[in-house]
């Protein structure tokens, strides 16, 4: 039986500084199937960073007509993830604080934890990381910085990074 996959969570968010908040969340789950959600901003949340519209190609505006409300997100992955128990993140401090103003402005509490993907991954993958990764995007032609595309990339990244340095592994 194939060993399965690390659930993957990516977030894209408003920008990087104070302020910023998620605009989108995006699962890839053990079996490779992806979702994604686009986050309606709530009021008070106004930051807004061009340099990153330009990277995730999401407008503001789009959120507004797209998005669902932060608590139907919240609820939303923790329903994906609550059975798996935990996701894991490439850009943790990011990603787990974006998190986690998603669940305190829904009132939930998360039923999983966020863990940094670097504790998965052995100084050999580490080693080759950046070049698969670079490989599988030209191969799969994946759009990056939309959230689910970018955490697919990740676990395809880490599959391939682990046959490479394991060969033998199931």
């Amino acid at each position: 039986m194939p060993e399965t996959l690390p659930t993957l969570l990516d977030i894209e968010a408003s920008g990087f500084g104070r302020g910023s908040y998620p605009i989108e969340v995006g699962i890839a789950r053990a079996d490779g199937s992806c979702c994604a959600f686009l986050i309606q901003p709530l009021d008070e949340w106004t930051h807004w960073d061009p340099k990153a519209e330009l990277l995730h190609g999401i407008s503001r505006e789009r959120l507004q007509h797209e998005g669902y409300p932060v608590r139907q997100v919240a609820l939303w992955v923790n329903d994906e993830l609550r059975s798996v128990g935990k996701a894991y993140s490439d850009s943790w401090g990011y990603d787990n604080t974006w998190l986690s103003l998603l669940f305190h402005h829904a009132g939930i509490i998360p039923g999983f934890r966020l863990e940094a993907l670097r504790i998965l991954l052995n100084e050999a993958q580490l080693a080759l990381w950046s070049d698969t990764k670079e490989a599988i995007i030209g191969e799969q032609g994946i759009h990056r910085h939309r959230a689910s595309e970018d955490a697919r990339l990740l676990q395809l990244t880490f599959a391939r990074t682990k046959a490479l340095t394991n060969p033998h592994a199931s």
